[in-house]
């Protein structure tokens, strides 16, 4: 039976932008352009009226921009959207909120044919707006008040293995889920928590935008990982564009141009290895929401070592895809919801701390 193509609305003030883009998802059967808008107001309109599959996002729109845009259409009509945003600082930031907003992904905008990288560039926006309709979004309350859920009761750790590093890694939803963490951690913290290494798949060119929005969230330092630099307390590392991140076994910071890892760079896999071999039983772990199952094999090496590995449930995940895995592998000790994942890492990293 002949699948029905996916049907794709395309929301760009820019005529010539939006011709290029529709142009390039008609070049694919499987994708079929059902509605074009030119702000975010019309965007909100046309995903009502024509329900697509999913919405290519703008930012810098007038009347209503891809923010607000993006936050009516989860509230009132949930519909997986990705941002196609420019490599302005202004953009990028924009496209980080409207990550936390709903938003599933976040691509640059392309350029046109005259471009060498023109074919490859078009192949991976078009195979990402594929895998991105698949996902199963849900709606969001705007302002809606967080309540705290309790804390599960675990079986306590040896002071002996105090964990003396976190790392954390997530591919769809991680931006919102990375955010909340941070925001949680550094705004409890009685003192700074270990080095905090972070690995998030993420399209090229974002990734400096992406530490700088994070550290909006959070008391603690967030930078990109600069290689040999010495791991401190209170420092998150996020891995660069394109690079692998890891730790070398006098404790500094590993950026490596190394092959990708089962097709991705940064790989989870590359972290969680390095972590287990560095830290061994002081390792602290946490699989975060995301597409595939990018880390398993490297927190089976941290299980291994005697770290500990803590994976987000499936109701709080986006796509329960890496997380899944490790839980599925018997290699989590813990599979919390994301709103409880920061308040146990304070437990685990301050024991001494009672936490509302």
């Amino acid at each position: 039976m002949k699948t029905e193509p996916l049907r794709i609305m395309v929301a760009e003030d820019s005529p010539t932008a939006r011709r290029l883009l529709v142009e390039i998802l008609r070049t694919d059967p499987a994708l079929t352009v059902v509605g074009e808008a030119r702000d975010g107001l019309e965007a909100v309109e046309l995903c009502q009226r024509l329900q697509p599959n999913l919405v290519t996002m703008d930012i810098q729109m007038p009347r209503m921009d891809g923010l607000d845009a993006t936050r009516r259409i989860m509230t009132e009509v949930p519909t997986p959207v990705v941002v196609v945003s420019t490599l302005v600082e202004r953009d990028i930031q924009t496209s980080m909120a409207a990550l936390r907003a709903g938003a599933l992904a976040v691509l640059q905008k392309p350029v046109g044919p005259e471009s060498p990288d023109f074919e490859a560039d078009s192949r991976r926006l078009r195979d990402t707006l594929k895998a991105m309709a698949q996902v199963k979004v849900v709606r969001r309350w705007p302002d809606r008040a967080a309540v705290p859920l309790p804390l599960h009761e675990t079986t306590p750790i040896p002071s002996t293995r105090a964990p003396a590093v976190l790392a954390m890694a997530a591919s769809t939803g991680g931006p919102a889920a990375l955010y909340r963490i941070l925001s949680d951690l550094g705004g409890q913290a009685l003192t700074p928590p270990p080095p905090i290494l972070l690995v998030q798949h993420i399209a090229l060119g974002f990734g400096n935008g992406l530490a700088t929005w994070l550290g909006t969230a959070t008391k603690l330092r967030v930078k990109v990982a600069e290689d040999g630099e010495p791991l401190s307390p209170g420092t998150v590392y996020l891995a660069p564009d394109d690079k692998h991140l890891g730790v070398t076994q006098d404790h500094r910071a590993q950026v490596s141009g190394a092959a990708p890892i089962q097709g991705f760079r940064p790989s989870a896999n590359w972290l969680f290895r390095s972590v287990a071999r560095a830290y061994g039983q002081t390792s602290l772990a946490v699989v975060l929401t995301g597409m595939g199952q990018d880390g398993l094999d490297g927190i089976r090496d941290l299980h291994q070592a005697g770290g500990r590995v803590i994976a987000q449930d499936e109701a709080t995940s986006v796509v329960y895809g890496m997380p899944a895995v490790v839980v599925g592998a018997n290699l989590a000790h813990e599979v919390l919801p994301l709103p409880q994942i920061a308040r146990r890492l304070l437990a685990l990293l301050q024991p001494g701390v009672r936490l509302p």
